[in-house]
């Protein structure tokens, strides 16, 4: 199975996205120390931060790496298909992408990456490409993007938690 778009890997390093996508690019402070950041870091590789949204998440590997299939499903109903494509396991930056696969209903990538910045602060950032693949994708324009929105909120929102838990 292959990628159902040709721009493998343009969510890393804060490249310019490719044009005829819709963009998402979301930073926000989480948190504070390494504490936090160390358990940021292993949500975002354990797919812990996809489970908090509420999907169930099947994997081939318990942790992100090149080449890992991730299935997610929303009470079974919508299967959607990824695999991934990069991953960050630095001292102090940590996180991977995942590209559409087919069957899933849209077209892009998607990358969670936490930092840790000088100062201690850690920062979670979501970037994404997509666009429509399925009919009722494009059918349902602009729904699709509210969803996309209020996910990316709800990453935010995980990873804050998962933070805040470490941090205590």
């Amino acid at each position: 199975m292959s990628f159902t778009y040709p721009e493998v890997g343009a969510t890393r390093d804060g490249a310019a996205l490719p044009s005829g996508y819709h963009h998402v690019r979301v930073r926000r402070r989480i948190g504070h120390g390494r504490a936090a950041f160390l358990a940021v870091a292993d949500g975002i590789l354990t797919f812990g931060v996809q489970r908090g949204l509420g999907l169930r998440v099947t994997t081939s590997q318990p942790r992100a790496a090149a080449g890992v299939r991730v299935t997610s499903s929303l009470a079974g109903l919508l299967r959607i298909p990824c695999e991934v494509v990069w991953v960050l396991d630095e001292d102090r930056r940590s996180g991977f992408a995942y590209g559409t696969l087919p069957g899933h209903p849209e077209r892009g990538e998607e990358s969670f990456v936490a930092e840790l910045d000088e100062r201690d602060d850690v920062w979670f950032t979501v970037t994404a490409f997509s666009r429509a693949a399925a009919w009722y994708a494009r059918l349902g324009g602009p729904l699709a993007r509210a969803v996309q929105g209020a996910a990316t909120r709800r990453y935010v929102t995980v990873a804050r938690r998962l933070a805040d838990r470490a941090a205590r």
